[in-house]
């Protein structure tokens, strides 16, 4: 395994090159290991898969008790990012990257970065969290907030009713912006 990879836009945002080995039969490959993630306590750790059709963006979502990595199985997806931190070096910055089933990389999301994802075909998520689901630990910022300005691919996306009245960042009360 090739050591994750910073994604610069993004403090603490990072892409890993996963290795296939493959023959005649198929291939074999490790998605994650809790040691990838130095400092990050995976004892609450949860799995999920997400499966969307072409058109659908889930997100922006972010968290105070939770980091997020994500792995596609199968499709095409553009993620889009928001770096919401106020004590972060790149405090607002915003960046989308493309991934899909066939990339061979994980993405990690760190505490307090938004994230979301826009699926340009039929697609699978598979994403491991560090803390069991909590609603209470559950935000979100507007898909199409010009503040991040964020590309997502697709035009009059399939949203569910909780992002559509996701508020823009400008209106993220306080006691809801991550530190």
């Amino acid at each position: 395994m090739t050591p994750a990879q910073p994604f610069p836009p993004i403090h603490g945002v990072m892409t890993l090159p996963l290795q296939p080995f493959g023959d005649e039969r198929g291939r074999f490959m490790e998605t994650f290991r809790a040691e990838w993630f130095p400092g990050v306590d995976w004892t609450r750790l949860q799995c999920n898969r997400s499966d969307s059709s072409a058109g659908v963006l889930r997100g922006l979502h972010y968290h105070f008790n939770q980091v997020d990595y994500w792995c596609p199985l199968r499709g095409a997806l553009r993620v889009g990012l928001v770096d919401l931190r106020r004590s972060s070096p790149t405090y607002l910055a915003a960046a989308s990257l493309d991934m899909g089933g066939d990339g061979l990389r994980g993405l990690f999301i760190p505490e307090g970065v938004a994230h979301g994802f826009a699926a340009l075909s039929d697609c699978t998520l598979m994403y491991i969290v560090n803390n069991y689901y909590d609603g209470a630990d559950e935000y979100g910022i507007a898909w199409d907030d010009p503040q991040a300005n964020i590309d997502w691919g697709i035009s009059a996306p399939a949203l569910s009713r909780r992002d559509q009245n996701n508020p823009r960042i400008a209106d993220i009360p306080p006691a809801a912006q991550p530190r």
